[in-house]
């Protein structure tokens, strides 16, 4: 039996559960994709894993898929968050798509003394997580949470989890990334801080360099766009102390 199409939904999975489709759903299983009665699906829900389903009801605004067999257990990424300063619309969507397929577990969106965008659709940056996903076969979606100053965030980070800070007056600087204090085989909770296009204020780098949590990088010898540091960090981490080694 084989499926091409991947939908997420906000449904348990199991054998022979149902699944009641969304509007939105329907209209793209049926509308757009053209599949009918029948058909093979691929389900996940970021805790039951990927679950194989036949769709068993169609109609334009409806549509009920059963699940037959789990294709793939749930596969967690490693405890990585990502905090960046939204930019332009369109860039800020790259970020939070390649975050997902990169595997991010949260996506943060902060507030910084340089932030060009005070405000974000927090709504629309989690269904770009969710087709991401969708995708790139994975079966967890991240989290996109509501735009939050950086001071605050600051003020409440939970200490055992390591910040990075991609620095952008370290260009040119070795990398520093190290492994942390986790236990062999284990992945430290871990976090990388973006800038936003026009850096970090004074104020914000001291506070950053003195936080004993924080590590201070460079991403290379030039000063890269927030949407490209954003991939180039998490790369950097995933080779390094994530799950691609």
């Amino acid at each position: 039996m084989n499926a091409k199409i991947r939908l997420y939904v906000d449904h348990p999975l199991g054998k022979a559960q149902t699944i009641p489709l969304e509007q939105a759903q329907a209209h793209y299983l049926f509308g757009v994709m053209r599949q009918n009665i029948g058909a093979h699906v691929l389900l996940f829900n970021s805790r039951d894993g990927e679950w194989l389903a036949t769709i068993t009801q169609a109609a334009k605004r409806k549509g009920t898929l059963t699940c037959v067999e789990q294709t793939r257990p749930l596969q967690m990424p490693p405890d990585l968050w990502l905090l960046f300063a939204p930019i332009k619309k369109a860039r800020t969507d790259f970020i939070v798509e390649k975050a997902a397929e990169m595997g991010a577990a949260q996506i943060m969106p902060v507030q910084t003394d340089f932030t060009n965008s005070d405000r974000i659709r927090q709504d629309r940056l989690q269904a770009h997580a969710i087709e991401a996903a969708e995708q790139c076969g994975g079966t967890y979606v991240p989290k996109v949470t509501a735009l939050q100053k950086l001071d605050r965030v600051l003020d409440d980070w939970p200490t055992d989890r390591q910040l990075i800070f991609c620095d952008e007056e370290k260009v040119g600087q070795g990398l520093s990334l190290k492994p942390g204090h986790a236990a062999k085989g284990e992945h430290q909770p871990s976090a990388i801080l973006i800038g936003p296009e026009g850096g970090f204020s004074p104020p914000e780098r001291m506070r950053l360099i003195a936080l004993p949590f924080v590590t201070t990088i460079s991403l290379g010898p030039r000063i890269l766009r927030a949407d490209t540091a954003a991939v180039a960090a998490m790369t950097l981490w995933q080779d390094r102390l994530g799950d691609w080694r």
